[in-house]
């Protein structure tokens, strides 16, 4: 009977492979939960894996967690929105290249009341002066993300150091950070696109904007096979140079919410 099982074991070995092989091949993406609670990863998702036949393992958190598991090799590819910390992890022979795809920008939300009276300013920095000044209540994503990076950007270029009892820091998702400004009433920092996806339910209004300081750009980075020679570098090219493609990039200037365009490709 050891016989047959053994017998059975080897023939198991030698099929699998000629079952998996027909497969599509799976990249395993790590991205920023701005994508994802956008809606724009559920719109790109199907299509590129039909045109490119892969299957797309999307694993959506902070830009900072998003680096750090492509520090271990834990995906094949990043799709984040730090550009510092994106140079700095090619810099550091963790990445290849980066390629900006695209960008939205970043919005200062707040109460409708606005105690500390930044409504209609465009410079970021300055606004976050004057609501410190005010002490008024802020929440801070505090999760080493894009946007905590974007903040953080902020308060060191208005000369601020944020702390005390108006300032408060969750470590969560964009969406749940706007969802407890909402019930605190106050000021965040959040990026357009999940603004517009969540804003029907937070009682908040859009008040800062347009400064060339909240520009947001989203860069695509392949983790570097030669340091873990596991990762799929070979669909991740493919799908880097999807990007680039004219199909990719109306798709994403396409992808709307409320009428209100989220992304704006980079034409390469």
């Amino acid at each position: 009977m050891q016989g047959v099982f053994a017998n059975l074991a080897c023939l198991l070995l030698l099929v699998a492979p000629l079952t998996l092989a027909g497969e599509p091949q799976l990249v395993r993406m790590a991205t920023t939960t701005s994508t994802e609670n956008s809606g724009l990863i559920k719109v790109i998702q199907p299509v590129l894996e039909q045109e490119l036949d892969i299957r797309l393992h999307v694993i959506a958190v902070g830009t900072g967690k998003a680096l750090e598991l492509g520090r271990r090799g834990d995906v094949d590819v990043v799709l984040v929105h730090a550009k510092p910390a994106e140079e700095a992890f090619v810099a550091a022979g963790y990445g290849v290249t980066r390629h900006e795809i695209m960008y939205n920008d970043f919005i200062i939300v707040g109460p409708q009341d606005d105690p500390a009276g930044v409504r209609g300013m465009q410079d970021a920095a300055s606004a976050f002066a004057k609501i410190a000044a005010a002490a008024a209540k802020v929440v801070s994503r505090g999760d080493d993300s894009g946007t905590h990076k974007k903040e953080l950007a902020l308060w060191q270029r208005a000369g601020i150091e944020a702390g005390g009892d108006w300032y408060r820091q969750v470590g969560q998702g964009m969406g749940k950070t706007l969802q407890i400004a909402g019930e605190m009433q106050a000021y965040t920092l959040v990026d357009r696109g999940t603004w517009l996806a969540y804003r029907e339910n937070i009682p908040l209004e859009l008040l800062v904007a347009g400064g060339s300081d909240l520009k947001n750009s989203y860069g695509i980075i392949a983790v570097k096979p030669e340091r873990f020679p596991e990762v799929n570098y070979t669909s991740v090219q493919r799908l880097i140079d999807w990007f680039s493609s004219t199909g990719a990039r109306e798709l994403i200037s396409a992808y709307r919410v409320d009428g209100e365009q989220l992304f704006y490709p980079v034409i390469r």
